[in-house]
């Protein structure tokens, strides 16, 4: 296992949701932390906010992981700053409203470049540092979109599912290899954060109303709180979970997806509906 307490972790993403959620509760169980944002003001609040509880030391990075050369720069300055490094999280994402047909080709690659390559990407340049550890962790966020494929979701389930099967396949290359960094890969349910509110809208898409009733269903199913997100996730570190899955919601998913691999998304969709309609009573 990887002890939290006396580690030094990198975590993209950590201005908002889980990610915010993740640095809070890792510094509040004696981890050093390397912040990397594109919200740099966020990311100045939440090392604000653990300095008032927390001696830890906390650097913070300006990064867009949809950029490469911003994530090369983020693992030698992390590094640099913590030599102790062992635990790097890339958890930050984006989501993209509309069907296939009305969002273009830019869009999609878009959201892949920052959901996968920045996964991928972030994974590559800390790795040769990981191996050089005692012990170490990678924790890629996937989604319940890395398991099950709602409608109206091609660019993002491409993205999620993509970073399952890269993180399946690099886990087994590590066991093998007996290398000492261990590898999770978390698939959330609905958990309360704002990625849905900060979605993009595919250009295809003219309605506004479509909009609102997506976050509005979002809100209604995100049942998870980012911190109890983030403390399931810490436990998967902990007892090296290979697979995480977050959320009551996820659960069921997984499971049916397994039992109707094939026709899961007419009972998903009954089940959503009937949600849906207690909701907004």
């Amino acid at each position: 296992m990887t002890a939290i307490k006396g580690s030094a972790a990198a975590v993209t993403g950590a201005a908002g949701g889980i990610g915010r959620a993740l640095a809070l509760e890792l510094a509040a169980r004696g981890c050093d932390l390397a912040l990397a944002d594109r919200d740099e003001a966020g990311l100045q609040q939440v090392a604000a906010e653990i300095a008032k509880t927390h001696s830890r030391k906390v650097s913070v990075h300006r990064v867009d992981v949809g950029e490469p050369g911003q994530i090369a720069d983020f693992a030698a300055a992390a590094t640099a700053a913590h030599p102790g490094l062992n635990i790097v999280i890339n958890n930050a994402g984006v989501a993209l409203l509309g069907q296939f047909s009305e969002i273009e080709q830019a869009q999609m690659e878009w959201l892949i470049n920052i959901n996968f390559w920045g996964v991928v990407h972030g994974t590559r340049a800390f790795l040769p540092h990981l191996s050089r550890q005692r012990e170490a962790h990678i924790v890629n966020l996937s989604s319940i979109f890395g398991i099950i494929a709602p409608p109206g979701q091609t660019a993002y389930c491409a993205a999620k599912f993509a970073v399952r099967g890269f993180s399946e396949s690099l886990r087994h290359e590590l066991a093998m290899a007996n290398s000492p960094v261990r590898l999770s890969v978390v698939h959330p349910g609905g958990v309360a954060t704002d990625i849905a509110r900060n979605s993009r809208t595919g250009v295809g898409v003219t309605d506004n109303a479509r909009r609102a009733q997506s976050i509005e269903r979002f809100d209604a199913m995100a049942k998870t709180p980012p911190a109890a997100a983030a403390q399931r996730i810490i436990l998967g570190i902990e007892k090296n979970q290979p697979r995480i899955l977050i959320g009551n919601d996820a659960r069921f998913m997984d499971l049916l997806q397994r039992f109707r691999p094939a026709t899961y998304w007419a009972v998903l969709l009954r089940r959503i509906e009937k949600m849906a309609g207690h909701a907004g009573k």
